[in-house]
Order: structure tokens, then sequence, then C-alpha cells
């Protein structure tokens, strides 16, 4: 399955079309929208409550529960009008050799469906929420041209099959205008899938069934968004729990000016300040954390609480220390890996996406490439990861992460635990001024160079190598005015 997003006129970027991979980067000069386009991600995620082939199984379970529940409630007509759309479900259900898609679902299904995919308050809130806006209109890219019109679109594939698109436009109203369709020929059980292998007698059966289907088959992923100003907020992580405090009283609430968060900070701060570590068995994805911790930290990130019901308090303990040290006394370093220990150790799980922006802040350029072997780690566990960067170290570590990949493809490696990517798994956009996104493709010597990097290298070495030049003319003039 792809998730491919095609964009126009949307904040500072005036095109791009991505298709969102198990690691998925978004580089290129500052103010260019790579930030706007991970947030309209992270918006569309929960708009849609996650993104998969079926996203509203549950909702159709639900139908099937009311249905059972309510039948008798109807009139004598709609009674059997109904009676005989469930036996026609269960008669399609229970037919060999057939497939069973989604137009096969009772009409209402289908229809009540689309008008959850096609709801333009939820997207509005949504769009309103991460980015702090009162009006979706804000979001269109401003050149000039008031007729400029914003388009946002969403299509879910696998190889040629369409399973549902999304489409939102705006041109200056408060509201866009949103269209979406699901296709009917999508197919929800293959003729062979073993869960058909069970009859299906009743309502409650199919109810069942796709009540399993989405907690296993279409298990939608939640998305966690670690914003660049995550280092921050732990080091005043004290500071501002008081204020919280403060401002839950009559008192506080004095003379207060009201300042409002992006969604991303405010669910970023909402997971914090609830942190509470899942009691479950170890995993690769707690491993990984362990591994960043050993890595890089040096030492373990803990959790502490004075009561059971307080907020947490979070400290760094380097390794041989009895004493843990708060965020505030720890490095900026720690400050800032240390959100993404706490959530790979209890809150990501596999299947979810976790957007990073500038993961390589503060980080020694070993670190940096280190951090990169830490998103391989993650790709191999089933977490997709979507970067925003600057760093060049993390661009040159996923490309040779990517040449390991391609060793073993071919039966070698350089070693028998060593990280690695697949080519097909990684997926890097090029931002740029007044230009549309481009991909990056992976080149077997160049890696993943982009170009505004490269020409940054060039002119210092350019000018390096003039100012040198300068200086041995300058040695020799004062040679031969000293003879």
């Amino acid at each position: 399955m792809h998730t491919y997003l095609n964009v126009q006129n949307f904040g500072p970027i005036e095109k791009a079309e991505i298709d969102l991979r198990p690691l998925t980067v978004f580089v290129g000069e500052s103010n260019t929208g790579k930030t706007y386009l991970a947030a309209l991600i992270y918006a569309l995620h929960q708009n849609f409550r996650g993104i998969s082939q079926f996203p509203w199984a549950s909702s159709a379970a639900s139908y099937f529960s009311f249905i059972s529940r309510s039948r008798d409630r109807y009139s004598q007509s709609r009674q059997e009008e109904v009676v005989q759309e469930m036996l026609e479900v269960l008669e399609k259900l229970n037919t060999p050799e057939r497939h069973f898609k989604f137009s096969d679902l009772p009409q209402q299904v289908p229809t009540r469906l689309e008008s959850i995919l096609t709801d333009q308050e939820n997207f509005t809130y949504e769009l309103q929420r991460c980015f702090d806006l009162e009006s979706v209109s804000k979001l269109i890219r401003f050149t000039g041209n008031q007729n400029n019109e914003m388009k946002i679109s969403l299509a879910v594939r696998e190889g040629d099959q369409t399973y549902w698109d999304f489409e939102a436009r705006s041109s200056g109203s408060t509201e866009p205008t949103i269209t979406g369709h699901i296709n009917p020929d999508m197919i929800l059980l293959d003729a062979n899938d073993p869960i058909r292998k069970n009859e299906f007698n009743e309502t409650s059966d199919v109810e069942r069934l796709f009540r399993t289907l989405s907690t296993r088959r279409w298990r939608i992923g939640d998305s966690y968004y670690l914003p660049a100003a995550r280092s921050g907020i732990m080091e005043s992580r004290d500071v501002l729990a008081t204020a919280l405090i403060k401002r839950a009283t009559r008192i506080g609430l004095d003379h207060l000016e009201v300042s409002t968060f992006s969604g991303m900070i405010a669910d970023f701060l909402e997971q914090i300040f609830q942190y509470k570590e899942r009691r479950r068995s170890p995993s690769k994805i707690s491993r990984v954390a362990e591994q960043l911790e050993t890595d890089l930290l040096e030492g373990k990130i803990e959790v502490e609480r004075a009561t059971p019901e307080a907020y947490p308090q979070f400290l760094y303990r380097p390794e041989q220390s009895k004493d843990g040290l708060r965020m505030s006394h720890s490095s900026a370093m720690v400050s800032e890996l240390a959100p993404l220990v706490l959530f790979l150790r209890g809150i990501v799980k596999q299947g979810d996406l976790l957007i990073i922006e500038e993961p390589e802040s503060h980080l020694h350029p070993t670190a940096q490439t280190k951090i990169a072997q830490t998103f391989a780690r993650l790709v191999r566990a089933g977490v997709h990861v979507l970067i925003t960067t600057h760093s060049n170290y993390l661009l040159q570590q996923i490309g040779n992460l990517i040449r390991e990949g391609e060793l073993r493809k071919q039966g070698e490696s350089t070693s028998e635990k060593a990280d690695y990517l697949k080519e097909e798994e990684v997926g890097a956009w090029w931002f740029h001024k007044n230009k549309p996104v481009a991909e990056l493709p992976f080149d077997l010597i160049e890696g993943i160079e982009p170009e505004d990097l490269l020409d940054v290298a060039e002119d210092l070495y350019n000018r390096s190598a003039g100012l040198q030049n300068r200086i041995e003319e300058t040695k020799g003039k004062d040679a031969v005015e000293s003879e």
C-alpha cells in the first residue's frame, strides 16, 4: 500500500507530489515548506484517525452492531429490507471462490463512510488546530495573485488500484470544498482468504469479522509529532507544569492573556505531561530506545513521580552515576533525544507514524550519523518515520545504510548485525524556494545529495582557496619588499 500526497499553493509550497515511504526525508532551505508539509501529513492522519487501506472497518462493524440491536424498532417494511440486505451480505461472504468487495456492503454503509471521508467540518478543524490559524484561507500560498487556489489531494493505492482518495480545494473562503471516493471494487476479503473458512450465519458474525479485521489486518497506526522546540520544552517542563497548575485556579486566570500552541506542540505536551510507560514485554521498538541510550546518551532517561497523580519528572542518569540530573541541568543533546527515547519506550507501536523535526539539532556530526542508524532500526521494527533535516551528515549516513541494504540483496554484508535500509523504503524530497518540491533519487555514487548542499561546499572550498592564494601573494610581496 502506498500513500500519495499532492499539494498546490499550500503555504510556501508551489507544488509537491510525494509518496510516503517507511522513511521519508524532507530536506532543503529554511522557509521552503518542509514543516508545512510535515504538519499537513500529521493533520491528515489525525483527520482520518490514521491512514490504511480501509480505515473505516470499525465504523462498518458499528453499523452491523446497530442493526443487531435495533432491528425490532423498525417498521415492518424496513425490517424486511434490513433482513434481505443482511442475507445478501451473508450469502456473498459464504460463497466460495468469490471476492468480497466494498460494493457488497449494505448501501447505507458506503454512503455513511463516504460522508465520513468528506467531512468538511472535521478536516477544517484539524487544519486550524494543527497550524494554529483562525481560517484555512491563511494557508493559501501568497504570490501576489489573489486568485490562487489551494489544493490538497490524498490517494491510497496498491499497484494500479486506488482504494480511496480525498481532495480539498480552497480559493479564499474559510471553508474548503471537499470531495472523496471509495473504490466500489476494492477487495475487502480475497476469495481464498483463510478467515472465510468459518461460516457466517448471523449479523453478529459480520460485526465480529470487521472488528477483528480493524484491529489486525487494517489496524490504523497512530501518528506522533516531535516538534523542533522539544528540547526547550523538556528543559522548561517544570516551569510549564507550575504555570499549568496556577492557570487551573481562579486567581491564576486574573489578567491572563490567552496564547495558543499549534496542534502538534499541544499534542506533544499532552504526551509528555500525561506520560505513562506501557507495561509490556520488551519489543523491537523498546530495544531501539535502549540502543539510543547506550550509543548516544551513555546513560538512562528515568521517569519519577512525587505521587501517582503528579506530573512526571524526567531525569538523566549518566552511566555509573547514582544520581539523576534534571533536564535543565543536562546537555542540549540529552534534552533533544530524551523525548525520542520516551516515545519509543512507552508510546510508539508497530505501524505508527513518527514525525521528527530536525533530529540533528544539538547533535555532534558523529551523533547525527548514529541517529540515522536509529531510523533504520525503527524501519526494521515496523515504524514509519518522517524527518525534516538540514544535515548532510545524516543524509550521507542514510545513503550508506541504503548501500548496506544493496549488499544484503546480493547476499553480502559488512556485518551480520549491520543496520540497513532498502532503496525502495526511502523517499527523499528537496524543498527549494519558488520551485516545485522534487524527489531526490538515490545514486549509488552520490547517495542522497541535494544541489544546494553541494553548492555550499563548493562555495566554501572556492572561498578558502581564494583566501589562501591571497595570503601567499601577500607573503610573497612582503618578502620582495624586505629584500
